[in-house]
């Protein structure tokens, strides 16, 4: 793999992540901003030099990177020069572009009071119908509510991403929990909603 995407909210793990990957690739770090298709032209032209040394070019915030940017970017991506590694960075998965997403290794950082709500939402995805039921049926807060299904997409849609398994059931449950979020979000019923959710799992 010649292609690593760090996802994180915090740009100092950000940066201590993606330094601890040119370490590990043994390569040196060449930071690029990537904001506008000018830059993506520019990046071209020095990627065109020869590269004597394992060199990993740095794009931070490629969710923020205009979408003509970005399509230019790919065939950096598609054809790499003999040394050259890329290192993006993103805050948000959902702003990337899926054709980026394909053509990376995907890395997920979890800040520290993220990481018990992502197990307990893998807990909860993997339990008995009536566990959920039960689980689901002591959030009686709408914010509360809105909070746990959005911490359940972004476990799933995490999972849908990486997992070599099958995909179908995934891509599934996620509909089911975006729908029950909008649900949630037009004022409807949270126990109802959470009820219909779990029993609308495959």
């Amino acid at each position: 793999m010649h292609a690593y995407l760090i996802v994180g909210t915090d740009s100092e793990e950000l940066k201590s992540n993606s330094l601890k990957l040119a370490q590990k690739l043994g390569a040196k770090i060449l930071e690029f901003p990537l904001n506008k298709i000018a830059d993506t032209r520019e990046l071209r032209n020095i990627t065109k030099l020869s590269f004597n040394t394992p060199t990993a070019i740095l794009i931070n915030s490629i969710d923020e990177a205009t979408e003509e940017a970005v399509n230019a970017f790919l065939k950096n991506l598609e054809e790499p020069p003999k040394n050259i590694f890329y290192i993006l960075t993103a805050s948000n998965l959902k702003s990337v572009l899926p054709t980026i997403i394909s053509r990376c290794e995907i890395i997920k950082l979890i800040a520290g009071k993220g990481r018990g709500e992502d197990k307990n939402s893998e807990r909860f995805l993997n339990i008995s119908v009536g566990e959920k039921l039960a689980l689901a049926d002591k959030i009686k807060d709408r914010e509360e509510a809105k909070i746990f299904v959005q911490n359940l997409i972004e476990v799933l849609h995490f999972n849908l991403l990486n997992s070599t398994e099958t995909k179908l059931k995934m891509a599934v449950d996620l509909e089911v929990l975006i729908k029950t979020l909008n649900n949630l979000k037009s004022n409807g019923n949270v126990s109802l909603q959470l009820a219909n959710m779990v029993i609308s799992f495959e």
